[in-house]
């Protein structure tokens, strides 16, 4: 389990596959409430108190309905204080919020095989269409960077879904430009 940007003792060439989640899996529990491997990826995040305005946010814009669907997402969720903001209209909260998801299951130890596949920058492709970025920030913390340059670091990391994973992030990611085609994967 890997909590608070530790990813302990692993290095880069003892990266492997991940196996599928199992009903023994103890997922990071989040703001003191259980995070459960059989919970969809919007049952678990609306059992977080650190996500009430993530989980807020995705139902306003209509996006929560996707993370309900038997589909593989990877979500970098920003907590309670990241997501501290203005209103937006719907149009550009779906953005927003598909922003910071990526179609597929990426764990960390799939996120450090990318960065090291792509030589220490992996692109990551969101739902929204646009790239967000994960690298190494120093010797074990993973950090994914917007195409505005701002970075986030994962705060907890692991959150199995059984439609996904959930990384926690300390700062709101967001797109940049135009609003684009959605990307279907």
């Amino acid at each position: 389990m890997m909590i608070g940007g530790a990813l302990g003792a692993v290095s880069h060439s003892d990266v492997k596959a991940v196996p599928e989640i199992n009903s023994e899996i103890m997922n990071p529990m989040i703001g003191g409430q259980a995070m459960l491997p059989d919970r969809d990826i919007m049952e678990n995040m609306a059992a977080s108190p650190m996500h009430t305005a993530l989980s807020a946010a995705l139902k306003d814009s209509g996006v929560a309905a996707a993370l309900k669907t038997n589909g593989q997402f990877t979500v970098f969720a920003p907590t309670n204080a990241a997501m501290a903001g203005g209103t937006q209209n719907k149009a550009t909260l779906a953005r927003r919020m598909s922003y910071l998801i990526v179609p597929g299951k990426y764990d960390s130890q799939a996120l450090l095989r990318l960065i090291n596949e792509a030589g220490g920058d992996a692109r990551l492709r969101t739902a929204e269409g646009g790239t967000l970025v994960a690298r190494m920030n120093g010797p074990t913390n993973i950090v994914v960077m917007d195409e505005k340059g701002n970075t986030a670091d994962i705060a907890i990391y692991d959150v199995r879904d059984k439609n996904g994973i959930i990384h926690v992030v300390d700062r709101a990611l967001e797109p940049s430009g135009v609003a684009r085609q959605v990307a279907s994967n």
